[in-house]
């Protein structure tokens, strides 16, 4: 937990921002995996950890502006969960290190909402994410699930996003502890990748690292022979020689802070050739994507770049022809590289991607509907404080080419008789985290081996 005063500043700009009016805070509850005792591990909501760093299941918030009240609402252990729980801070305690000193129980957040309801005063909330959170809501407020993303507060999500988006140094300290968690997994596992190996054990060997430090994975493990596909967390394969093994991953440190990192890693001791080549072109997109960064620059014309130099790589091998710009602006590269190329990073490894990423990564701008520029969840121009990802890729999935091809899709940039061959590929992917600084960039955390060469070495 951050000094109180962190968290009171945070409050009282938010208060500043939005004027007037009630903000409702939800914070997460225990979650049974298959009964109601035995639980997923417990993660309290962001935001709520951002504003009142309780790190507690069962709490709910409130800021009234109007009156000048902040109250923490939950009930107290009793001697039943205090046996099994053990003995914890009480909320008043809890609340009183975040600056917070009026506290009460749970069922008296419904009276004081219920008033101000029927004072006609505006109650401001964020879109729920879990069942949980819509059931309180109807309750609360009696609104219906399906009313409530409509209904929720543009002035308060583009208020929170407008303070999280831009990460203090006591922030950044915290993230660059989960990168550097994050790269420690990485290099268990390119020391670790051999022929016999499941994907299984390596998924195991990062998230020992990420619990060995104190800290619990960001999201599952990617830990794949099959790259091509984007989000696979299925871990039931044997490595062979001459496969490649993904592995995306990413350590939460003990503040909830994320990393999250990416390599590709030979099964074999060496990289094919072919190998060679397609990791080259996507080492090169990086390389030229962190090489633009800087403040000013919107996102979207670092992914473009990321996206040509894809465009050149494959044309210089005879998978694409045509003009390399003109194949990225227009959507053809997108076959090869069908995401986008990062997103911003934080709290959540997806920051505030509940809240919208046309708040979070557009500043409410439109997003494209077009297919590859639609996955891009960062777009708005890059500004010091921003902390996102860089992670382009080199996809072959055959489903998608067979699509693209009998729709004739970009036929004048992509050399679909050339692709056969390469549809068993897989995938290659290349992760880092950066900071946006007042005069350009620094990455985040740790060096994770990048270069051929250097993956190489590691095994």
């Amino acid at each position: 937990m951050f000094n109180k005063e962190t968290y009171i500043q945070r409050r009282n700009r938010l208060k500043k921002e939005i004027g007037k009016g009630i903000l409702l805070f939800l914070g997460n509850n225990e979650s049974g995996m298959n009964y109601t005792d035995n639980t997923y591990h417990f993660r309290q909501d962001s935001t709520f950890l951002y504003f009142f760093g309780s790190d507690y299941a069962g709490l709910s918030a409130l800021i009234d502006i109007d009156e000048d009240r902040e109250i923490i609402f939950g009930d107290e252990l009793t001697i039943d969960d205090i046996v099994w729980m053990g003995t914890q801070p009480t909320i008043r305690e809890k609340s009183a290190s975040v600056g917070i000193t009026a506290t009460a129980p749970t069922a008296q957040l419904s009276d004081y909402l219920n008033k101000a309801v029927q004072q006609g005063r505006r109650i401001h909330y964020l879109p729920p994410y879990r069942g949980e959170h819509q059931v309180t809501l109807l309750r609360l407020l009696g609104i219906a699930p399906e009313a409530q993303v409509a209904g929720a507060s543009t002035e308060l999500i583009r208020a929170v996003v407008g303070q999280r988006n831009y990460k203090s140094a006591e922030e950044i300290r915290e993230i660059e502890e989960a990168v550097n968690i994050s790269a420690d997994m990485h290099i268990r596992a390119m020391q670790l990748v051999r022929p016999g190996m499941k994907e299984c054990e390596i998924a195991a060997a990062v998230t020992e690292v990420a619990l060995q430090n104190g800290g619990q994975l960001s999201f599952p493990v990617i830990a794949t022979i099959n790259g091509q596909t984007l989000h696979n967390h299925y871990h039931g394969n044997i490595l062979h020689e001459g496969q490649l093994l993904l592995l995306d991953a990413g350590a939460e440190n003990g503040m909830h802070y994320s990393g999250d990192l990416s390599s590709t890693i030979p099964v074999s001791k060496h990289f094919t050739e072919q190998q060679k080549t397609i990791y080259q072109i996507a080492l090169q997109a990086h390389q030229a994507a962190v090489a633009a960064l800087r403040p000013g620059i919107p996102f979207k014309e670092v992914h473009l770049i990321a996206a040509r130099t894809i465009a050149e790589g494959m044309k210089s091998i005879g998978l694409m022809k045509g003009d390399p710009d003109e194949a990225a602006r227009s959507g053809a590269y997108a076959l090869f590289f069908p995401c986008g190329l990062g997103h911003m990073m934080g709290l959540d490894v997806h920051d505030m991607e509940n809240l919208g990423e046309v708040w979070v990564g557009y500043n409410g701008q439109p997003k494209s509907t077009q297919f590859g520029f639609k996955s891009l969840r960062l777009a708005r121009p890059l500004e010091p404080g921003f902390v996102f990802t860089i992670e382009p890729g080199i996809y072959f999935i055959p489903e998608l080419i067979d699509y693209w091809r009998s729709e004739k899709r970009f036929c004048e940039f992509i050399q679909y008789d050339k692709l056969e061959p390469w549809k068993g590929f897989s995938g290659i992917r290349n992760e880092e985290d950066y900071l946006i600084t007042p005069d350009g960039a620094r990455r985040l955390g740790k060096y994770k081996p990048m270069t051929i060469g250097e993956v190489e070495g590691m095994k």
